[in-house]
């Protein structure tokens, strides 16, 4: 099977990028399932909504994976427990946390395994990712050896770590949280695929998606600065797409894609 992964989406630009040019990267790549991060979707480039969740499903995304934003837009709590593909870090404490940490799809009669984790490293202290993956990976294991996993994490050592812990028990392990894509995609010795990070969706032209004047002023002042989402310019989507051998789950190829509106049109 062929997974295509999308890296954060950011603000009004990165759903727009995903309306109008999935359909165009998913005629090109051809994949079976499609993930996407949306945890800084919202117009303020923080959080996701109800009604952004079903704009990415209506416009073909699959699973919709979260980070350390998950919670920034209050509205979450409201309808996070049924929203069926959407998912929030696993490592988030499990007994007072709503929403679900992975789920799985039918692809063609095969299930694939879809996980959110978040890292420690520069991050909130959440509970234990390497401790929690090695748990839900055994029990995932005994209904598929198809395993993806979105990674949300700031140090690339902790990402690195994760992948190479996991080398051979799952089939992916990508990267998100930084919104740069990183040219180190690979198959692991056990055949686990990994990127350190997918790279963002959203504008192209900002620093991280934030306006630069805001994010400069901040360098130079060093006083609190309110960062805001740039949404003129051009737009660019990133991510990586994943093939899996069916009945092993080990991954054969690992390839990043990127596009900006100009290499789009």
């Amino acid at each position: 099977m062929r997974v295509l992964f999308i890296g954060d989406v950011v603000g009004n630009k990165g759903v727009s990028m995903i309306k109008n040019y999935l359909p165009k990267i998913k005629q090109s790549v051809r994949p079976q399932v499609t993930v996407v991060n949306g945890e800084n979707a919202t117009a303020m480039g923080r959080g996701i909504s109800l009604s952004i969740y079903k704009e990415l499903m209506s416009d073909g995304v699959d699973v919709v994976t979260l980070g350390n934003h998950a919670w920034s837009n209050n509205e979450i709590l409201d309808f996070i427990d049924d929203a069926k593909r959407l998912i929030r870090p696993y490592n988030f404490p499990r007994r007072t946390t709503p929403g679900k940490g992975y789920t799985m799809i039918n692809v063609n009669g095969q299930q694939l395994a879809v996980l959110n984790f978040q890292g420690r490293v520069f991050m909130d202290n959440l509970d234990d990712p390497f401790a929690l993956a090695d748990e839900l990976v055994d029990k995932l294991s005994q209904q598929t050896k198809c395993i993806f996993m979105d990674f949300h994490a700031e140090a690339t050592s902790e990402k690195l770590a994760m992948a190479k812990y996991l080398d051979g028990r799952i089939s992916a392990v990508v990267g998100t949280h930084t919104h740069v894509q990183t040219n180190d995609a690979r198959i692991l010795p056990g055949k686990t695929a990994f990127l350190t990070d997918a790279g963002m969706t959203g504008p192209a032209d900002g620093m991280l998606g934030m306006r630069p004047e805001n994010v400069i002023g901040r360098f130079l002042n060093q006083r609190p600065a309110r960062f805001e989402v740039l949404e003129d310019g051009r737009g660019i989507i990133s991510g990586c797409f994943v093939d899996i051998d069916d009945k092993s789950g080990h991954a054969t190829h690992i390839e990043p894609v990127m596009y900006t509106d100009d290499r789009m049109s």
